[in-house]
């Protein structure tokens, strides 16, 4: 794959004139960019924004971030899902207090090296903040350069985004590499959109562009299905007694590992069957009653949730009991449960 220089002013002279006002292109630290691209990572940017800016103004340093306790990071991250990218930001954020002085490394090579860095996120610390001539190959570059190129190469193999890498840095312009890489990422977030028709006729490489070209932006990029999902089917089980709920700590492995959750069981239990458990567990309910329902989507799993809301004689069993204002202050739960929230609470 080859690409032309043209391509780089017309681009950097769009994104100037286009930008987005996003709180992590404020002072661009490899800090602030780093946790603004790990919170990015399978998340819109809107959604983003607020959490981002909790985040910072709790944390603003490495040196916090390596310090801050296990459980308030859980529950600042709360929402975002995907909860051992937090775990990850931590160790990372140790492993630099601890070997790097609490300072980046100034290289690809280095920055891969720390927890949770893969080659897109080395590539947007190194080039956003370093000002390095290293691409950050997203979903939306890939989009967009396929589309300029009419390339039709699978998107989803690993060959295809280093030959996009490796064509992109060639390119790079020295001295605005972190706006070039920003420019890329914007075109793709707004421009040259995933779903629905592209927006062609603002776009700055319209007349350049090969699927606009040949009319193929609807086929291009071509990407392999992706397998089905696994799909569970669970019980989630609503205990109050008096003010009181319960909750229960997750295995330290596995899906979300060591997050707090709703008590739970596998498969779609009766309601007859959910008292049976719940006692088992210690725990005596003394009215029993359906619930809601939900469905949660993970990357490569699907749970579909029933639920029933028992009342309890007291509080028992291998759980810890909370009321509301406590749980809001203490406990961060995985968005698969807190559509459960408002029964669990009425």
């Amino acid at each position: 794959m080859k690409l032309s220089g043209e391509i780089v002013p017309l681009l950097l002279a769009w994104y100037d004139a286009n930008k987005r006002i996003l709180p992590w292109r404020d002072d661009p630290t490899p800090y602030r960019v780093w946790v603004s691209e790990i919170m990015l990572q399978q998340t819109r940017v809107e959604a983003v924004r607020a959490y981002y800016e909790r985040f910072m103004a709790e944390l603003p340093t490495l040196e916090s971030l390596a310090e801050v306790d296990d459980e308030r990071l859980m529950k600042l991250w709360e929402g975002l899902g995907y909860y051992s990218r937090a775990r990850n930001l931590k160790k990372a954020a140790r492993m630099l207090v601890e070997e790097f002085g609490g300072e980046f490394p100034r290289s690809r090579e280095d920055l891969l090296k720390l927890p949770g860095i893969g080659e897109y996120t080395a590539g947007a610390v190194a080039s956003i903040a370093m000002n390095l001539a290293e691409p950050a190959v997203d979903g939306n570059v890939l989009r967009v350069i396929s589309r300029l190129t009419g390339s039709r190469a699978d998107i989803a193999k690993p060959q295809t985004r280093d030959e996009v890498s490796a064509a992109l840095r060639k390119i790079y312009p020295a001295g605005r590499c972190g706006d070039f890489t920003q420019a890329l990422m914007e075109l793709g977030a707004t421009v040259c959109l995933p779903n629905g028709e592209p927006l062609c006729l603002v776009c700055s490489w319209a007349e350049l562009c090969t699927a606009r070209r040949e009319g193929v932006t609807d086929e291009i990029p071509v990407k392999a299905p992706k397998k089905a999902r696994t799909v569970d089917t669970k019980t989630v089980l609503l205990l109050r007694c008096g003010e009181l709920a319960a909750f229960h700590r997750r295995p330290p492995h596995g899906l979300l590992a060591g997050m707090w959750e709703l008590p739970n069981a596998e498969g779609a239990l009766t309601c007859d069957e959910a008292s049976a458990l719940v006692r088992e567990w210690g725990v005596e309910s003394l009215e029993t009653a359906a619930s809601a329902d939900a469905v949660h989507i993970f990357t490569h799993r699907e749970w579909h949730m029933r639920s029933f809301r028992l009342e309890c004689a007291e509080p028992g069993g291998d759980f810890r009991w909370l009321a509301k204002e406590e749980f809001e202050r203490e406990i961060a739960l995985p968005s698969a449960f807190r559509d459960f929230l408002a029964s669990l609470w009425r």
